[in-house]
Parts: C-alpha cells; sequence; structure tokens
C-alpha cells in the first residue's frame, strides 16, 4: 500500500467550532477559570464585550487535526509557538490552516505554519515541527 508523503508547500484546511461546553470543559481541565471565558456579565465590560474562549483552547485544533486528520495517526508533535492575535468565542465558525513551509526527510520531520482564520481576519498564528514515520 502506497503511503501519501508530505511534500513542501501542501496546504491543508480543517473548518472548526467550539461551544461554551467545550469552554466549561476546557476551564475545569486546566483549571483556567478566567471569568472572561464564562461570565458574560463580566466580559461584558471588558474590551471583548462577550466572553472569549481560553486562547489554547483555540490553538489545541492544531493537535487535533496533526494527530487524527492530517497527516493523522503516528504523527508526533514536536514544537508550537502561537500568537494570539484576535478573539474567538464559542459557537462560531473558524478556518484551520496548515502549510509545510519546511520538509526534513532524513529526519521524518516537517515545519508547518498554523493559522486560524475567521474569514479573513487572523485569530492564531504559529508554526509547528511535527515527526511522522512514514509520511514525510
Amino acid at each position: 500500500m502506497e503511503v501519501n508523503k508530505i511534500i513542501l508547500g501542501e496546504v491543508f484546511a480543517y473548518a472548526f467550532s467550539f461551544k461554551q461546553e467545550d469552554v466549561e470543559l476546557f476551564a475545569k481541565a486546566t483549571g483556567d477559570y478566567n471569568p472572561i471565558h464564562l461570565d458574560s456579565e463580566y466580559a461584558s465590560k471588558t474590551m471583548f464585550k462577550t466572553p472569549i474562549i481560553h486562547g489554547f483552547l483555540g490553538g489545541s485544533i492544531f493537535s487535533k487535526v496533526f494527530g487524527t486528520i492530517w497527516p493523522g495517526e503516528g504523527t508526533i508533535y514536536l514544537k508550537q509557538d502561537l500568537k494570539f492575535l484576535s478573539p474567538m468565542r464559542a459557537n462560531h465558525s473558524y478556518l484551520a490552516k496548515f502549510e509545510v513551509t519546511e520538509v526534513f526527510p532524513e529526519k521524518n520531520r516537517a515545519l508547518v505554519k498554523t493559522s486560524v482564520f475567521d474569514d479573513d481576519r487572523i485569530c492564531i498564528a504559529g508554526q509547528a515541527v511535527i515527526i511522522h514515520p512514514t509520511k514525510l
């Protein structure tokens, strides 16, 4: 069976959203109960006006995609840097984009530009290093 190799310049996109229940579960898992994420009245008095999701919850989409969708099972997520550029909210649709910017076939590794978009507005920008035993 032939394995599809990841190639330089390859782009993958994934549409997603989080529910407020996801935000609450993330708060419980991490212990981050900052009211900006959980309390509408509190958030209404901030620059955001409504609750926003945790930045790392938004960034967790990269882990989901790498490990289960693209390149998928067998992927090891070695490194990630993130910049949180615009707030994200529950019950809103976003698009995660992945672009292979470097490939190191001798080490089965790739450098991948990672981004989350709300239409044309970028919410999260960064890059990741992944390893995959057969696809790189």
